[in-house]
């Protein structure tokens, strides 16, 4: 186990990694909060939950500035530092509107959510792997 914590680490540290295993760790968390929606379609007044993490990545890769650490003790500033701090969030968002009749949650739209996040994870997973082939043959492993 301690081999792929390694492997991960170092496959992870570049600033695009590292964005993708963000948006990993989020469409794994969206998955949960959908099911979690699924799951209470019938409860009464259950209010639907969604992940929020697009924007905040989206920012933080536009982040520009940069700063140079001359000593262990200074605060890091940069995309990556910013990447690192980065986690999704639980969100509920207000919504009144009765989809169901007796809550916020719509079937068709959840179960599509579903399909877009899964289609999303795919690519992600399928670019992580790439990268660390990339990694691999070039020695960086």
């Amino acid at each position: 186990m301690d081999n792929f914590r390694i492997v991960e680490s170092r496959l992870f540290q570049s600033t695009k990694r590292l964005a993708v295993k963000k948006s990993l760790d989020a469409s794994m968390l969206r998955s949960k909060a959908i099911s979690h929606n699924l799951a209470n379609v019938d409860i009464q007044g259950y209010q639907r939950k969604e992940i929020v993490f697009e924007e905040k990545l989206h920012d933080a890769l536009q982040r520009r500035t940069k700063g140079k650490r001359t000593d262990d003790h200074h605060i890091e500033i940069s995309k990556k530092a910013t990447l690192r701090k980065l986690k999704p969030e639980i969100d509920q968002p207000y919504d009144r509107t009765m989809n169901s009749g007796i809550n916020n949650v719509d079937v068709d739209i959840e179960n599509s959510k579903m399909a877009e996040n899964q289609i999303l994870y795919n690519y992600g997973v399928k670019f992580a792997s790439y990268e660390g082939i990339k990694s691999a043959i070039r020695g960086k492993m």
